[in-house]
């Protein structure tokens, strides 16, 4: 099975924008770094399959090469078009595939492993749910068209209108224990201090 990271390039001031004005753009672009390498440490222990990086912005950026090097993963450039149409891509270059995000801490190994086993076990897709009405991985084992067309992405009905989507094209959809992602500066009680040292809270 594929496991997918989705990441985009740490540049300050264009990752983790709402983190900005309690972290700073410098702040909120290390704590960027610093999440998308656990999540692919987590990714790589694992062992659910090969491990695909999927950078947006600038693939050809030097911390997804160091990423690449370090983790051994293949490194894969997102393609254009809105998130829904590049995570449908990503997915169905070759089935079954479980993708996740960056930006939850709390996605380690053994939830990866779980995600995985749903879909070994006969499921056609899994979610496991953000704390806002999102999801921070969704995997597939069949062929799902439109599942992400026109989705409301960073709204509170997208893991909802996900599941209803599922169930009306008859897939057997699973949702794991939710895992709290970092968005807002009210998220980052979900930061383990590793994640938060020498990035200064803006007074």
């Amino acid at each position: 099975m594929r496991l997918l990271v989705f990441a985009k390039a740490p540049e300050p001031g264009q990752v983790k924008t709402r983190l900005i004005p309690a972290l700073g753009a410098e702040g909120a672009a290390r704590l960027h770094r610093r999440l998308v390498r656990r999540v692919l440490a987590a990714a790589r222990a694992s062992a659910v399959g090969p491990v695909e990086l999927w950078a947006a912005s600038d693939a050809r950026h030097p911390f997804f090469a160091q990423c690449r090097r370090e983790f051994g993963c293949a490194l894969r450039a997102q393609l254009a078009g809105d998130l829904g149409q590049r995570m449908s891509v990503a997915l169905h270059a070759q089935l079954p595939a479980l993708l996740v995000g960056s930006d939850a801490p709390g996605l380690d190994a053994a939830r990866l492993q779980d995600a995985a086993a749903a879909l070994v076990e006969g499921g056609d897709a899994v979610l496991i749910p953000a704390l806002d009405g999102g999801y921070v991985a969704i995997g597939l084992a069949v062929p799902a068209p439109g599942l992400f067309t026109e989705m409301p992405w960073g709204g509170a009905e997208v893991l909802q209108r996900t599941v209803d989507r599922c169930r009306e094209q008859g897939l057997r959809c699973s949702r794991r224990p939710p895992c709290p992602d970092v968005d807002r500066p009210d998220d980052l009680i979900h930061c383990t201090p590793d994640l938060l040292q020498g990035v200064a809270l803006v007074k």
